[in-house]
């Protein structure tokens, strides 16, 4: 299990550090540390503080070099230790102290992580940065369950969305423009997901469409719950399914294959 986070942070002390500060918005994949980058890696291993989000798996905070200062600022579906603001201006304030900082993303940086506010706090504050993107839940979730997100014979298309729902709205925008030739993946939607099959439906997918929600995608706790969008919203609940999970909607889903990890592992061993 990930350990709180504690909110009380405080900003650098001010350094006659004459090295100027650097921003590496880094992606920390899935979950499973074996498909973090090398890039991200040895960022990890050099900053002088990272700042990791709260679904950042404990078995990559393991990589981090007990020297280095770590920051958790949260960012679990809607529970924030730290407003975005706020983790913006932490960023800015420790790079202002000439340190390294690793802003640690789950997934990717630019696939609905934020990054991209995060970059132009950076830039506008006049840092430089880069960017090291890691591997999306969506991709992780398909490597390990054996569920294409694309496939000749089932789907020509693969449409990345979020289930939350701004203030104010009726229901996702989203929902209207989909067809039964593109799979679905929904970061984000398990609180929504009975609304979200809903106006699916509503919309005209058919209610015996295949869903399988992935808990905890790539690591040792990784679960998968095979529904359908008419029957979604009840084997959640009977399910017990928790946060971090994905939704995967299409006809993809028939071909789910657990891949058989365990096996490769022992065949390349010896290589």
């Amino acid at each position: 299990m990930n350990e709180p986070c504690d909110s009380r942070h405080l900003l650098p002390a001010a350094s006659a550090n004459p090295v100027r500060g650097h921003v590496s918005l880094v992606g920390a994949g899935p979950g499973d540390p074996e498909l973090l980058t090398l890039r991200a890696l040895q960022r990890l291993q050099t900053a002088d503080v990272v700042l990791y989000d709260h679904l950042v798996s404990p078995a990559i905070r393991a990589l981090i070099p007990a020297r280095t200062e770590r920051i958790c600022v949260g960012k679990r579906a809607s529970r924030h230790t730290l407003p975005q603001e706020a983790i913006n201006a932490l960023i800015v304030s420790h790079a202002r102290a000439g340190r390294r900082v690793v802003r640690l993303k789950g997934g990717d940086p630019f696939l609905f992580g934020r990054g991209g506010e995060e970059m132009e706090e950076v830039v506008a504050a006049g840092f430089d940065y880069e960017v090291v993107p890691g591997i999306t839940a969506a991709t992780g979730a398909a490597a390990s369950t054996g569920i294409p997100l694309t496939h000749r014979d089932h789907a020509q298309g693969c449409l990345f969305v979020t289930g939350h729902r701004r203030q104010g709205e009726d229901r996702l925008a989203w929902t209207r423009h989909t067809g039964p030739e593109e799979t679905l993946v929904v970061y984000m939607g398990l609180n929504e997901a009975p609304r979200i099959a809903a106006d699916l439906i509503d919309a005209g997918r058919a209610p015996d469409t295949p869903v399988a929600t992935v808990e905890n995608a790539t690591t040792p706790r990784e679960r998968v719950v095979l529904a359908t969008l008419a029957t979604l919203a009840a084997t959640l609940e009977q399910e017990a399914v928790a946060s971090p999970a994905l939704l995967i909607i299409g006809s993809v889903v028939r071909l789910y294959r657990p891949a058989h990890r365990a096996a490769a592992e022992e065949v390349f061993a010896g290589a």
